[in-house]
Formats: C-alpha cells, structure tokens, sequence
C-alpha cells in the first residue's frame, strides 16, 4: 500500500471514529431517512459541512477554536436551547402521535425547508463538532506534513459515506414501522438524545 493511500485509510478510519456515535446529527438524519423526507439534502448538508470543517482543521484554523472559548460557549447555549426544544417536540409526538400521512406539494416543500434548516442548526451549533473536527482531526493531520490534506480527504470520504449510507439505508427500516407505536419509540429515543445533550451543552458538562 503506498504511503498516500495509507494516509488516506488512516483519514477515513479517524474521520469514521469521530462522526460513528449516538448524537443529535445521526439521530436526526436516521429520522429522515426512516420518514424518506429530504434525504439528500440532509446527507448533502452533514457530508458538506464536514468536508468545510476538516478542511480548515487541515489548515490550521484549530488555534483560533481554542482562542475564542468564548465564542464556544455561545454556541454551546444556542445549540443546547436549539436541542431542548426539538426534543420536546419529538416528546410531544409520543405523547401525541400524529399519522404520517401524504402531504400536498406545498406542505412537502414546507418540510423540506425545516428538514434543510434544522440539519445546519444541529451542524453548525454543536460545540463538540467545532472541537472534535477542526481541532482534534486537524491536529492529528498535521502530523502526517504534507500529506495532510490526503488524510482530510480521507476523513471527508469516511463522513460522506457514513451519511450516505445512515440516510439512504434508514429507509431499510421502514417496513418495521408501519404502526404508530413503532414511531413513538423511535421518537421516545429521539427525544432523549436530544434532551440529554442540549443540558449538557446548556450547563456546559
């Protein structure tokens, strides 16, 4: 294996170390995929802002994350408000189930634009994806020199499969949920993740 491959592995198994975990991002884009709705713009979104974030991990813009703490727990306080209140509203979907039932195109194009907004909010407002992408992925790139930016393509790579695949194979999972008690549990779970991570992100733990 040459060594410019081997960078680009060692790329994609970090870049995959990091964005394989339960978390706000992957619960939403299951959700989608399960619900076939804006699928590949939500996986168009995630993979995209990943590629934008490694990339400037890659270029030594992690120094200025750890520089601005500040600016961190700003975003932090955001994103945990934004995540508290896209939790109750899953719990508000166990406790009040509604039909997933066909939408006119103009109620379509309305939840594709929430579908679109939500998934940049839960991108671009985690703290950790600040910390983790830009300054651990990038850190540990700088050590490969001038293969760095082979090793960003290869955690980008891994982010791009790991969407695609979590968006578009969710849909594989829609025949166990043809009953709306099977949903309330995926949104029970849902709205747990959501809730547990915005405190954490509020209360800074």
């Amino acid at each position: 294996m040459s060594t410019a491959l081997a960078t680009a592995a060692a790329g994609f198994g970090t870049g995959l170390s990091l964005i394989v975990a339960i978390g706000a991002q992957n619960a939403f884009v299951l959700r989608q995929g399960i619900r076939r709705d804006a699928v590949l713009a939500v996986v168009g979104i995630c993979a995209l802002s990943d590629a934008v974030l490694i990339a400037l991990g890659v270029g030594g813009v992690g120094a200025l994350v750890v520089a601005w703490p500040d600016a961190l727990t700003v975003v932090g306080w955001v994103g945990g408000a934004f995540l508290l209140g896209y939790g109750l509203l899953a719990a508000r979907r166990v406790v009040r189930p509604g039909a997933e039932a066909l939408r006119t195109d103009g109620e379509a194009a309305g939840s594709r634009r929430r579908a679109v907004l939500t998934c940049l909010a839960l991108t671009w407002l985690n703290p950790h994806v600040y910390l983790d992408t830009v300054f651990l992925l990038g850190s540990i790139a700088a050590d490969r020199g001038p293969l760095r930016w082979t090793f960003g393509l290869g955690a980008a790579f891994a982010s791009l499969c790991w969407f695609a695949a979590l968006g578009f194979g969710a849909r594989l999972l829609g025949r166990f949920l043809t009953r709306p008690a099977a949903w309330r549990v995926l949104d029970g779970l849902v709205a747990a993740t959501m809730i547990t991570l915005g405190v954490l992100l509020v209360t800074g733990a």
